[in-house]
């Protein structure tokens, strides 16, 4: 896809580009909802990239066009860019120029032409694919020295500040930082990671993303309703973040917020989705991958019961999953649509994907999309 973005840039702008970069998309494999509880998650890059074409300019103009959106070439001037003020796609690339000129960094400007392959509103972070390609692309062209953890952080700001999506640090950093066949063990109170071997093809796995193609949208309210929730929680319990609440002392911990009911919920989910990520840690470091099946399922639970996030199209793929034999499956991503992954012996995967397509048309729900995820490489310049 690299020739065909550098094509598109020569066809749009009139002349070669500086360079082409990439960033991938994501699936979370378990920790869901706790990266800005300050806690434990474990995601790891899809095959599935934004591709950037991109030249620099020297006159606080920003040129954005996308393969893959109607319409022209869409020019802004870097002074005049206001937070909340841009509700289109280009808002996520250009709020990464926004946040990289707030943080005092000298950027004059780009021509940027980009092609996406990963799914977008299936919870696979489409958006955030976009913002670190652009970073990572900048931060090349304009020298800037940046490590990759500091560009998925204004990634972040971009995204919170300029786009106005209450959205955590998880994806941003498993763009940038994510290695081949490894899930990434993140602490997102301190950024600290460990590359985590997951070679399931070598053990006769695949992990499957079902795409329910229902769409969502983080930027709508319940995400934010719910980080609001968790917030009131660590204030009621005295804590900085819901990360500080210890496993073994969360049954006093939900007795001290007495009849708060939702916010008993939520606080349950977070402290049991960080000890489910320490397990699946554990249990991926001794070998067993085999084991981490069950702990998915618990996730998935949580999820639907406690943090109530899920939606009858997730619930069908898990519970049909399960029922036809999967290792184990969850929702994945932020919710209310989107989509859940699947873990399953190789010898399984057709009929548990025939199974689950069956069980939505039996539903009327819309036929879902099912591919296998790969453990692959974060962001790089390609030319």
């Amino acid at each position: 896809m690299g020739q065909q973005v550098r094509d598109g840039f020569v066809e749009l702008y009139g002349t070669e580009p500086e360079g082409v970069w990439s960033a991938p998309g994501r699936v979370n494999l378990i920790g869901e909802h706790t990266d800005y509880n300050d806690g434990f998650v474990m995601p790891f890059a899809l095959p599935h990239t934004a591709v950037a074409a991109v030249s620099r300019r020297t006159d606080g103009v920003l040129r954005l066009h996308s393969a893959d959106v109607e319409g022209g070439v869409v020019e802004l001037t870097l002074d005049a860019m206001i937070p909340e003020s841009d509700k289109n796609w280009t808002a996520y690339p250009a709020g990464v120029l926004w946040a990289l000129r707030e943080a005092g960094h000298p950027v004059t400007g780009a021509d940027i032409h980009l092609s996406s392959t990963v799914p977008s509103g299936a919870g696979l972070s489409s958006s955030a694919a976009l913002e670190v390609v652009v970073a990572l692309a900048v931060n090349d062209l304009f020298e800037l020295g940046l490590p990759r953890w500091q560009l998925a952080r204004l990634c972040q700001r971009g995204e919170n500040v300029y786009v106005g999506a209450p959205t955590g640090i998880m994806d941003q950093t498993a763009s940038a930082c994510c290695e081949d066949g490894h899930a990434l063990f993140l602490d997102t109170r301190d950024l600290s990671q460990k590359q985590i071997p997951l070679d399931l093809a070598a053990e006769g796995m695949r992990l499957l993303v079902v795409d329910t193609q229902v769409k969502h949208s983080h930027s709508e309210g319940e995400y934010g309703k719910r980080r609001a929730g968790c917030e009131k929680g660590a204030a009621l319990l005295g804590v900085d973040a819901l990360r500080d609440v210890p496993y073994g002392e969360l049954d006093a911990a939900l007795a001290r917020l007495g009849d708060e009911e939702e916010v008993v919920r939520l606080v349950r989910h977070v402290v049991t989705e960080d000890e489910r990520v320490e397990r699946v840690v554990k249990l991926l470091e001794s070998g067993d991958t085999r084991a981490i099946g069950p702990v998915l399922i618990e996730g998935h639970a949580s999820l639907r019961d406690d943090f109530r996030i899920s939606c009858p199209e997730l619930d069908l793929v898990v519970d049909t999953a399960v029922a036809s034999g999967a290792l184990g499956a969850r929702m994945t991503g932020g919710g209310f649509g989107g989509s859940a992954i699947v873990l399953a012996d190789v010898a399984d995967v057709d009929s548990i994907t025939k199974a689950v397509e069956e069980a939505f048309a039996a539903a009327g729900f819309t036929a879902p999309r099912v591919f296998e995820a790969v453990p692959s490489s974060g962001a790089r310049r390609l030319a």
